[in-house]
């Protein structure tokens, strides 16, 4: 664990993030943050590296009635990433698992167009880009983003969160070049225990902070 201290908050988080990155010499040309609590830090941290902040979006896919007990994740272009230990526990088939891609594909798709609110999406040819969330549990929503991200012609690919279990992190390093994690604490129960607040963040505050205003 590189610190014992409790985030301030998703900005504080962010901020000691992108200092991380800034010490280990981290090359980005652009920021991608997961929203909505990873905007907060994605701002921070575009600024501490002085690059473009966008986004980039998944949506979970949750169990048959359970929809916050997530099953997998689709990303806005259609890429899916299954927990199939969970899906198989879930009591899930394939025709609701489809049917359910379909529609969280959708919804992200959506979204994504709604946070760059007319701005098209970023061409990452080439580019060295820094995926950015407040933190990970099972990264249902990183994986299915790293997906993505894994399809397109970016040169170098790097995920960086302030905090996540061990064994989700060692995983996360197969789907990524380089994963900077501030804290892989082995009692971890919740992202929010290593927060002092972690309260909801709201569309518009999420688009406040691409736009630079927060």
């Amino acid at each position: 664990m590189a610190e014992s201290r409790r985030f301030e908050d998703r900005t504080e988080a962010g901020e000691r993030l992108g200092e991380t990155l800034r010490e280990r010499n981290v090359d980005a040309d652009i920021v991608l943050a997961i929203p909505r609590g990873g905007l907060p830090l994605g701002r921070a941290v575009a600024d501490a590296l002085d690059v473009p902040l966008d986004v980039v979006v998944a949506s979970k896919i949750g169990a048959p009635g359970n929809p916050e007990y997530a099953i997998g994740a689709v990303a806005s272009d259609g890429s899916v990433w299954r927990n199939e230990r969970a899906f198989e526990g879930a009591g899930a088939d394939e025709e609701y698992f489809e049917r359910e891609r379909r529609s969280e594909a959708e919804n992200a798709r959506q979204k994504a167009e709604r946070y760059r609110n007319g701005r098209g999406e970023p061409d990452l040819t080439g580019k060295n880009v820094v995926v950015v969330d407040d933190g990970v549990a099972t990264g249902s929503t990183v994986r299915a983003c790293l997906q993505m991200l894994a399809a397109t012609d970016a040169e170098r690919i790097t995920l960086a969160v302030p905090v996540g279990p061990p064994d989700t992190v060692a995983e996360l390093r197969t789907m990524a070049d380089e994963v900077v994690c501030l804290k892989t604490p082995r009692g971890f129960r919740g992202v929010g225990q290593f927060y002092d607040r972690f309260d909801q963040v709201s569309d518009e505050e999420a688009m406040a902070y691409l736009s630079g205003q927060s």
